[in-house]
């Protein structure tokens, strides 16, 4: 390959970039990271305010959850609401991808793709059923620390394949995760947090950094 430039230094810059672009998945949208952190507040809210603030749990001055109806009912209704939360958070981030990578004229779907999929999914699947064990043991208060711990730990081992950002986003969901496991009555709130406004931050730094 032919360079233009005299100037050693800038000719190992865009090596640097060639490199960079065909090692890493770019095409990742911050305004995917909106849209996620959205579903999330709003999956939060149905979970709160539909589910378990419906008369069907009753809390006393521990904030300890006793449930007045079918444990199995609130169950199905959660892992519903998980589901549907999860589903359109993914195709929010693949509508989002690739319409940037459609605007710059770059191929969505790529080795740089499967191999950020690959690393992305291993730890989330394991953490999905980690977290469906929890939750047919009736282990529900450690269901909010276990989702996010394993989906920080997804991000981490994904974010040498991406933007560094998700890196960092990573660290802090695990650092919520783990103080959901400490401060169990804050479980919900900590999850709303991590999956619902750190999203949207990180999105709209994402954004503002990169695609404005």
């Amino acid at each position: 390959m032919k360079m233009k430039s005299s100037n050693p230094s800038e000719d190992l810059h865009a090596i640097r970039d060639i490199m960079e672009r065909s090692s890493r998945f770019l095409s990742l949208s911050g305004l995917s990271g909106i849209f996620a952190g959205l579903c999330a507040l709003v999956g939060a809210a149905i979970a709160w305010f539909i589910i378990l603030d419906s008369g069907h749990v009753q809390y006393d001055e521990y904030l300890r959850g006793v449930a007045l109806v079918s444990t199995s009912d609130i169950r199905l209704y959660l892992a519903l609401d998980a589901i549907l939360v999860l589903g359109f958070a993914i195709l929010g981030a693949a509508y989002f991808s690739q319409r940037k990578a459609r605007k710059a004229g770059q191929p969505f779907w790529t080795h740089s793709t499967r191999r950020l999929l690959v690393h992305l999914l291993i730890p989330l699947a394991a953490g999905g059923i980690f977290a469906l064990m929890l939750v047919f043991r009736n282990n529900l208060e450690m269901v909010a620390s276990a989702m996010l711990i394993f989906y920080g730990l997804s991000l981490v081992n994904a974010g040498k394949f991406t933007f560094g950002e998700i890196h960092y986003l990573g660290l802090t969901e695990i650092f919520l995760g783990i103080l959901a496991g400490i401060f169990i009555s804050y479980g919900l709130l900590l999850w709303t947090i991590g999956f619902g406004l750190m999203h949207i931050v990180y999105g709209t730094v994402m954004y503002y950094r990169y695609e404005r």
